[in-house]
């Protein structure tokens, strides 16, 4: 029975994850084929979403979705939680896509875990152990390949792509971190809800949904279904659901599948190619994901949780 409930969370956190990587893989589609725009995507996305899971959490009879707003500081945690956080780890993430490609979006916004490690040392006064020093130079060698493939002289992407992609991993550490204390007194449904609802009604007053500019068709109502539903709402309850039968750094360790599976489907359905170099740049980058995740379960270094 133990062993048939580990392997339920084992496939619930690797198709979350899997979920993760098509949805980047479909903005993109719907970025470059269909003419929409990676704003109005987040403000449609973070409304959608957000309003659903509050409901879902009402319905549950979750008390903390209106008993979090009791306390004034609260208040200010979770408005910066959701404009600093959810709002910017959605909007870098899409924007960093739309001037690259969703794979090189996903392995750079994966530079999280070494920019929270490097924090958590900074602020505990504690050096980083050898193995995440070895981590960080990996990753800073790892994503030097990516955006130059071993040449200094040039760019492999773009420079727009590069910073989109590391603000949007500032702004995934920035997600994980802030909110810890919220996420223990109230639950993550309440937090991401109440997260994804604010920045979503906040962004709209800068780009309301209703202006949309887009080809609309078939195929790309089914693209935007797929981020809301599938990328967002399904991909979140499975990774959440899968930590009742796995331990937490275990879901952590499959969260390199997001950026393998974003470079082998944009590589297959959206003609994305990386050099050998690069590759190689990817692969140092998913080793670091790995072994930062599993270092959780000895030292509590990282805490690696999806934007």
């Amino acid at each position: 029975m133990k062993d048939s409930s580990r392997v339920k969370g084992l496939f619930l956190v690797i198709f979350g994850t899997f979920l993760w990587g098509v949805s980047g893989v479909v903005a993109q589609y719907l970025f470059e084929r269909e003419n929409f725009t990676p704003e109005w995507l987040v403000v449609v996305r973070m409304i959608i979403s957000g309003t659903i899971i509050l409901v879902f959490s009402l319905l549950k009879g979750d008390k903390n979705v209106i008993e979090i707003w009791s306390k004034k500081e609260n208040i200010i945690k979770i408005l910066i939680f959701a404009l600093f956080g959810m709002l910017g780890v959605q909007y870098t993430y899409f924007a960093a896509i739309l001037h690259g490609n969703a794979a090189t979006a996903t392995i750079l916004q994966y530079l999280s875990p070494v920019i929270i490690t490097i924090y958590l040392a900074f602020s505990s006064k504690k050096l980083p152990s050898l193995k995440q020093i070895s981590c960080i130079f990996m990753a800073i060698l790892g994503t030097f390949l990516i955006i130059t493939k071993g040449n200094l002289s040039t760019l492999a992407i773009s420079k727009e792509a590069i910073f989109f992609g590391v603000l949007s991993a500032f702004a995934c550490a920035i997600y994980t971190l802030q909110p810890s204390k919220l996420l223990k007194n109230y639950g993550s449904l309440c937090i991401v809800g109440w997260g994804m609802f604010i920045g979503g009604i906040a962004f709209s007053f800068f780009y309301p949904p209703f202006n949309c500019i887009g080809n609309w068709s078939f195929k790309s109502v089914l693209a935007i279904a797929f981020v809301v539903l599938f990328g967002t709402l399904i991909a979140f309850y499975c990774y959440l659901e899968s930590l009742k039968y796995i331990e937490p750094y275990e879901a952590s360790v499959f969260t390199c599948i997001e950026p393998l599976s974003a470079s082998i489907l944009s590589i297959i359905f959206l003609n994305v190619s990386f050099s050998l170099i690069q590759l190689v740049g990817i692969l140092c980058i998913i080793i670091t994901i790995s072994i930062l995740s599993f270092s959780k379960k000895n030292d509590n270094s990282v805490d690696i949780e999806k934007c």
